[in-house]
């Protein structure tokens, strides 16, 4: 999940906030200024719902992103890097890179997530105890209770035994450990997963059409969000453990073709595009990478604006390039080229100098020709 835009920094790692926030953010803080705090608190105005609406919405994404902090830090504690945190639609996802070292490390990061989440809940929880005790009630009270609810809500949500959820990873780090077999508790999570989303399609579309409102129609988006998530985690695992051992050097294209960032898209289109029938090439400087130009990007430039445009105006830029080494782990690359919209990463040398790409295609070839090579089943 790409960020739409940056935050800042939390503990060192990145924070991003992609565009689809503000849905599920209007949604709360709508849902509870127009609907839960009028029904609880009448007799109220207008603008003291929207304000306490708008508080317990931030609120919450403030607990959210803690929750997904605590992830990336105990991660960082056991050997892994963080390449960032992002919230989007369905909440929040610290992006690892690479995979824990065993299912001890595998349960510590995933389960201080929910532990977080439940904490705070218990935290405002007894922050509305307080308040119900001095009688402080009304807009302030039912604000605080509503967090405390919520993260203990989020927090057993998270544990439930099914991928891409904290509690699939739980469930895998738990077979795992039980079978010795990464790649089996992996597929084991993810199936797991699937069996959930099936579950809260079917609970969502009966609510809806019992009358019980537009809720189960959420319940059944987060379903198929979960069916979605879980058959690419199971792919993903497939492909790991075929890709295991191989190195990125081992798949690149070497050397590959360059153009220069002040070429038209005419130039390229006419004297690259054909001559050398790559679908993407690095933009370099002094044989350093500074972006990526792709066939998809150069398609999107009216054919009258071809020759007024350079490559630099429409190429993935530096900032944003999937770098990696050749002695890099493929294993580690694929989780950041999945994550890039034009799918390729360029391999450079310690010091910063372009050596080769990895392409789709490459990675296909080597799940292709690790499979050849295993051997046979024993009959």
């Amino acid at each position: 999940m790409r960020a739409s835009f940056r935050l800042g920094r939390v503990a060192g790692v990145p924070v991003g906030v992609n565009w689809s926030v503000l849905v599920i953010f209007a949604l709360i803080a709508w849902g509870l200024a127009a609907n839960q705090f009028p029904r609880s608190y009448p007799d109220r105005s207008p603008v003291a719902y929207a304000i306490a609406g708008l508080a317990a919405a931030v609120v919450f994404f403030v607990g959210l992103l803690a929750h997904e902090v605590s992830h990336a830090v105990v991660a960082k504690r056991n050997g892994l890097e963080v390449d960032g945190i992002t919230l989007w639609l369905f909440g929040g996802v610290a992006e690892l890179r690479g995979e824990p070292r065993d299912p001890g490390a595998e349960l510590r990061i995933a389960g201080v997530g929910p532990l977080v989440s439940l904490l705070l809940g218990a935290f405002f929880g007894v922050v509305a105890a307080l308040l119900a005790l001095a009688g402080q009630g009304g807009l302030l009270l039912g604000s605080v209770a509503w967090l405390a609810g919520i993260n203990v809500l989020l927090a057993v949500f998270n544990v439930l035994p099914a991928a891409p959820l904290d509690g699939g990873r739980l469930l895998r780090a738990a077979v795992w450990k039980a079978t010795g077999d990464r790649t089996r508790a992996s597929v084991v999570a993810a199936r797991a997963g699937w069996v959930l989303g099936v579950l809260l399609i079917g609970l969502g579309l009966w609510q809806f059409l019992s009358g019980v409102g537009f809720g189960g129609l959420w319940l059944a988006l987060i379903g198929w969000f979960l069916i979605g998530a879980a058959g690419m985690e199971e792919r993903q695992a497939r492909t790991g453990s075929a890709l295991r051992g191989i190195r990125v050097g081992d798949v690149m294209t070497s050397q590959p073709q360059t153009a220069s960032a002040e070429m038209t898209v005419a130039d390229f289109v006419d004297h690259y595009l054909f001559a050398y029938r790559h679908s993407a090439l690095p933009l370099t400087e002094d044989g350093r990478p500074t972006g990526l130009v792709t066939v998809d990007r150069v398609r999107g430039v009216p054919p009258e604006r071809r020759a007024s445009t350079t490559l630099a105006e429409v190429a993935c830029r530096a900032e944003d390039l999937v770098l990696a080494q050749p002695g890099e782990q493929l294993n580690d690359l694929l989780p950041r080229l999945s994550a890039c919209a034009d799918g390729r990463a360029l391999v450079v040398t310690e010091d910063g100098r372009l050596t080769g790409i990895v392409s789709p295609s490459d990675i296909s070839r080597a799940v292709q020709s690790s499979t050849l090579r295993a051997p046979a089943p024993s009959r």
